[in-house]
């Protein structure tokens, strides 16, 4: 796939014919300070193919003027106790000019390597990355990434319009992403608001029946809770190995509108309501349990999304290795009921936010997917 005015063709050219890879900064804990000195650029700081500032650390060294970092430097992750984080990268900006990077940390420079960071997100690319990986150290060095092969316009006008193409994409895409934050934080927002309102004030465990029913002879899916995605198949959460039972009896039951957390993860955000299944079945660690008539089931999840339920938590929290929520725990925490129409009234708000955040990553979902083709159908 290709513009229609260019017509040679591509020719296979390594990153070491195109450019020059540099080795990143070694420093010490005494080198760190809180303010000034120079930005370090680590692994942690690339997030989608762009820099991230929440982590970031800073030294006061004296540093070669050829790791300070230039205007459209590619920032590369060299080594890392994971290997599917190698090789990952970010196109570095004007803002992250005069910084340097880590050790573990590679910089590739070219003039084209606007085009570069195109290729630097191929599966040519993650193969190429994976067949270099140490036997016993997971890295790639700038030798190996030097001898990386891609195929390229002769034409640097072709190279500059798939990258600008390419780059309008990534714009779009960012520009998604920021509509599903907004929509967040205005779904945030409203239940900050309406779960300060008052009503009638119980504790939880005047609200709730907990749930042990236990797995006889069903053959339900075995679920988990993730913090993100909420109840899902466990097959999906440890892709790698399988964590459940051959024996599943002492399994407990979940039924459609039934709660469960694992005592030692809801300090992350690991409870949940099942909604889109009528029945599973999840380890006997978790605290199962389902509402009274009194209160909606769509009321009490929104209300685990509140800063006021996340306070009182932590203040529950026991044990020494891994802090735990019991469910006597959770019982004692205050909720303030309003009546049923107010419940619905509110849940309703709340659930149409919902369905526009859905929406919308459905949308991010299919610029992701045509990036993706594009990249597949103009470098291969």
């Amino acid at each position: 796939m290709r513009f229609p005015e260019f017509t040679e063709e591509y020719v296979k050219r390594s990153l070491g014919e195109m450019g020059t890879g540099l080795i990143g900064l070694t420093y010490s804990p005494q080198n760190v300070v809180n303010e000034g000195g120079k930005i370090v650029f680590r692994s942690s700081n690339i997030q989608d193919g762009q820099i991230d500032y929440s982590d970031i650390v800073r030294v006061d060294m004296k540093i070669k003027e050829s790791i300070l970092t230039q205007r459209d430097d590619l920032l590369i992750c060299a080594r890392n106790g994971s290997p599917r984080l190698i090789g990952k990268n970010a196109l570095l900006t004007e803002k992250e000019e005069g910084q340097t990077f880590g050790a573990f940390m590679l910089v590739y420079r070219s003039n084209d390597n606007p085009y570069i960071h195109k290729l630097l997100n191929t599966k040519r690319y993650i193969t190429q990355v994976g067949e270099n990986l140490g036997a016993r150290i997971n890295q790639i060095t700038s030798a190996n990434l030097g001898d990386f092969e891609f195929y390229f316009p002769q034409a640097i006008e072709e190279r500059d319009k798939i990258a600008n193409f390419l780059n309008l994409i990534d714009q779009r895409i960012s520009t998604q992403n920021k509509i599903i934050e907004d929509l967040k934080t205005l779904k945030s927002a409203i239940i900050e608001k309406s779960y300060n309102c008052g009503g009638d004030v119980c504790k939880i465990g005047d609200l709730i029946i907990q749930v042990s029913k236990r797995n006889k002879q069903n053959n339900y899916p075995v679920l988990s809770v993730n913090n993100r995605l909420g109840f899902i198949e466990q097959a999906d959460q440890f892709e790698d190995r399988t964590v459940a039972s051959e024996d599943t009896s002492n399994y407990k039951v979940v039924s459609h509108n039934d709660f469960a957390y694992n005592p030692a993860r809801i300090n992350v955000g690991s409870i949940a309501r099942l909604k889109d299944r009528t029945n599973g079945i999840v380890s006997p660690m978790y605290v199962c349990f389902h509402t009274k008539q009194s209160l909606l089931p769509e009321y009490m999840e929104y209300f685990f999304d509140t800063t006021y339920f996340k306070h009182e938590m932590f203040k529950r929290l026991e044990g020494s290795v891994r802090l735990c929520l019991s469910f006597e725990g959770l019982c004692n925490i205050s909720i303030g009921v309003p009546t049923i129409k107010e419940q619905t009234d509110l849940s309703n708000r709340i659930s149409i936010i919902e369905q526009k955040i859905q929406l919308e990553r459905k949308l991010l979902d299919a610029y992701k997917s045509q990036k993706m083709y594009l990249l597949h159908q103009m470098f291969t």
